[in-house]
């Protein structure tokens, strides 16, 4: 296949591309490692190490390849004011995070883009727009600790 633009799923060899839309307060919270003493500090140091994660080739839950050429970290609360790596395209919500995360999924599809939101909040997961992949935490959090980025 012939090379597109981001996250239209075209990579060849099997190998879909995809943008990534990360629930960030659900990955920082599947790890009980006291990021709520510094919710802001957590998330920026999440945001930050999910630069690993981008243009690399990763081995899904379902055992298919994809190539996150674009990340969206999705913030809420005391996490909004958190820096955005050049990389990383980071989305305040101004209200509820999940409610954020699914118009962000439905635009991206609606453009006719792949998506795969990383979250393990079922009620999210009923949300998403179809065809729309979603991938728990411990997935993105054990290619992080993989690629020696051990978030928060």
């Amino acid at each position: 296949m012939t090379p597109g633009r981001p996250g239209d799923g075209r990579i060849g060899a099997g190998i879909q591309s995809v943008i990534l839309v990360v629930d960030v307060a659900n990955v920082m919270g599947s790890r009980p490692d006291g990021w709520w003493r510094d919710r802001a500090g957590a998330a920026t140091r999440l945001v930050a190490s999910l630069v690993s994660v981008r243009c690399r080739e990763v081995t899904c839950p379902d055992g298919s390849s994809v190539v996150a050429d674009r990340i969206v970290a999705v913030v809420e609360g005391r996490a909004r004011g958190v820096a955005s790596p050049e990389d990383v395209e980071v989305v305040r919500a101004p209200g509820s995070g999940d409610d954020t995360i699914v118009e962000v999924a439905a635009d991206l599809v609606g453009e006719g883009r792949l998506v795969a939101v990383v979250t393990a909040d079922r009620g999210l997961r009923a949300r998403l727009p179809e065809g729309v992949r979603a991938f728990g935490p411990r997935w993105l959090r054990d290619l992080l600790d993989a690629a020696g980025s051990a978030a928060p």
